[in-house]
Formats: structure tokens, sequence, C-alpha cells
């Protein structure tokens, strides 16, 4: 058993000193996640289980290893789960011990206790949408694979808009994260010309008294629109509301249309390949949030290549830089805003099974970069990194 144990420690050491640098990746979460909690219904159905999404970190990984080798640099990728109130101090742990990167996948209030020191890796948030960490609460060195919430909102506004279907019923939910998606529906409808026919809330409740909040009927009916915006994360009202509703009109949002950073279906661009290299590895389609994680891997090893050197500081420079132009396998590359750290992207409109526009939308220009159509632009930013 010694001898045995002997030999594996001498080959790890082998392969150690066989390469010139070692570029260490972290995957930061927590333990017991609520996120991560099967959500079930009164029913027992589980409407919206949700995956770490690791296997996207995983796939990114194994793709560089061929460009490793021709470098002579190793990639890693640690998988760190810690317990509540502890990832700030972990992150600090990673950076000083050198770092290259730390994928955030972190409730809101552990993301808010992250600091990113000057001189250190990138720390890339790859779950939470809320435009706050681009606005008003972004951090120096923080950066975001994951589409903002305006960024998907303009994305399904310019669908609309070039559809012709210009008069809106905002349907919303009483979720923590349905107010914030609803604000950036309304955002996005003036800032691409929509009209809100009519902005109603719904709640889940068999109180015979406040019916007209969640009768399907009542709540769309009394209004001329051509299409209904839903904003629902639990799902347990949406799911009833297409082909229910008072006039024959079709449904985005939260369900039907929906804009997405990735889908399975997605058929260009090299998609189809990525969508098999992740169902091999992960036995599943891969989803928004694996996408998020494999982009932010990708971005960390295109520095690397780029630069010729695994230093923290000076990956995390170029990956910040204008220089950078990151395959995103969805038709144009991508970069970092340098006003809020948010990855410039197009985005996916698509139903459960089919992917039915890329945004930006033809003829939705921009001054500079049409990809800044989507999300809040530099002159709006409210972020002072």
């Amino acid at each position: 058993m010694i001898t045995r144990i002997f030999l594996v420690i001498m080959l790890l050491a082998a392969q150690g000193t066989a390469a010139q640098d070692v570029a260490r990746v972290v995957y930061l979460g927590i333990a017991d996640d609520p996120h991560y909690e099967p959500r079930p219904v009164y029913t027992g159905l589980s409407l919206r289980d949700r995956t770490r999404p690791l296997d996207g970190a995983r796939v990114a990984m194994r793709e560089s290893r061929i460009l490793g080798r021709v470098l002579g640099v190793e990639f890693a990728l640690e998988e760190m789960l810690v317990a509540p109130g502890e990832a700030a101090e972990a992150a600090r742990v990673a950076f000083a011990e050198g770092a290259l990167g730390i994928l955030l996948d972190l409730p809101a209030d552990e993301l808010a206790a992250i600091v990113v020191p000057q001189a250190a890796g990138l720390a890339i948030n790859i779950r939470d949408r809320d435009d706050r960490w681009r606005g008003a609460d972004c951090k120096p060195g923080l950066l975001h694979t994951v589409p903002s919430t305006a960024m998907l909102a303009d994305a399904l506004a310019q669908h609309l808009r070039a559809r012709g279907w210009e008069r809106i019923l905002l349907l919303s939910g009483d979720h923590a994260a349905d107010a914030g998606e609803a604000d950036a529906v309304r955002r996005a409808a003036g800032k691409f010309g929509l009209t809100l026919a009519a902005d109603r809330a719904f709640q889940l409740t068999n109180d015979p008294r406040r019916r007209d909040l969640s009768n399907i009927a009542l709540l769309t009916g009394d209004a001329r629109y051509d299409v209904i915006w839903l904003v629902d994360n639990d799902g347990e009202f949406g799911r009833y509301l297409p082909f229910a509703t008072y006039l024959p009109r079709p449904v985005v949002g939260a369900e039907g249309l929906r804009p997405l950073a990735w889908h399975w279906t997605f058929e260009r661009y090299g998609a189809p390949q990525l969508n098999q290299r992740f169902r091999r590895i992960a036995d599943r389609d891969m989803t928004s949030e694996d996408w998020a994680a494999w982009a932010a891997v990708r971005a960390l090893v295109e520095g690397v290549q780029r630069v010729g050197s695994a230093d923290p500081a000076r990956v995390a420079a170029f990956v910040r830089s204008d220089e950078m132009a990151l395959d995103l396998y969805k038709g144009t590359a991508g970069s970092f805003r340098d006003w809020n750290g948010q990855l410039r992207q197009p985005l996916l409109l698509a139903t459960h099974n089919a992917v039915i526009a890329r945004a930006p939308i033809d003829g939705f220009e921009h001054r500079i970069d049409t990809l800044d159509t989507l999300g809040v632009d530099a002159p709006e930013t409210a972020c002072d990194q």
C-alpha cells in the first residue's frame, strides 16, 4: 500500500514538473445551497429543478488540454463548496494562493461580500442576472458571463418590435426576482418604442375575494394587446397561461418564447458540436447556466493563450481589455464591457425545443458595437468602478 501511494505521488509530481506553469481555476459555491434544492409545488411536481453548472466548466477544461500541452501550461479546475458565510474568506485565500480566476456560483448575500484584490486574478459571476451587480453594486475585478436581466429583456423587446407586436400586456408575480425583471421589461419597452397596454400583478391564491389576481381570463381581459409578457420565476402560474388567455395572443418571457444565453437546439456557429461534447460528459442538455460557466473558463484560457503566461494579473488585464475577442459559439465574438464587467454576447430567443431568433435583431444598430444594444450602455450605467 505504501509503495503504491509513493508511486502515485511520484507520478503526480512528475506531471507537475512537466508543465511550466499551472493555471488554477476555482469554482466557488455554497454547500447545500437552497438554490439547487427541488422546489415542488403542492401536488409534488418540481417545475424548475436546477443543476450546478460545474459540467460547463469541466467541458471547457477538457477543451483546453491540447492547448495546455502546446503552451506548457497545466489547466486545473478546483471545485470548492463552503458553508454559508464563508465564501468571501475562501475567495480571499484562493486569490492569495494565485488562482487565475474564481467562478462565483453564489447567492446575493455571499456575492456582495466578495472582494477582488488589486493585481489578482478575476472573479466571474456565472449565476446572478440581477442588474444591481452591473450597476450601483458593481465591484472592481468582478466580471459576468451570465447575461443581465436588462440584456434578456432588451433581446425579447427587439424581437417584438421587429415582429410588430408593439402592445404588451405585462403580467408579473411576487417572487423575489419578479420585481426586478418587471422593471427591466418596462425599461426595455420604453427603449424600443413598445407600449404597455396594461401592467398587472398576479398571485397564486385560493381566496375568492382576490380571484381577480389569479384568474387568467380576468387578468388577460379588458385590454387591447398584441402579446403577453410573463414574469414568473416560480413557474406555477405561468404554466397554465398559454392557450388560456382571454384573447388569442402569444405568450413570451417566462413561458413560450424565452430569452436565453444558450439552448440545446441551437444549430449554427459550432453550437451542435459544443452541445454534443457537453452531453458526452454530463449526460444531459446544456443550459444557459452551464454555458456561462463554460464561457468563464474559456475567457481565462483565452487570456493565458494570448499573453503566453498563467500570471493572474497579466491574464486579468488582457481579458478586460479591448483586445479580447472570445469565440462564444453564437456567431459573434464576445468581450467584457469596461464600464460594468458584463460579457457582450448574442442572446437566443427560443421555445422549449427550437431557437426562433438570435439577438441583436437585424436593424438595431449601435454607434460602436451592435451587441451593446442589449443591456445598459455606458452613458446609462450607474457603475462607478
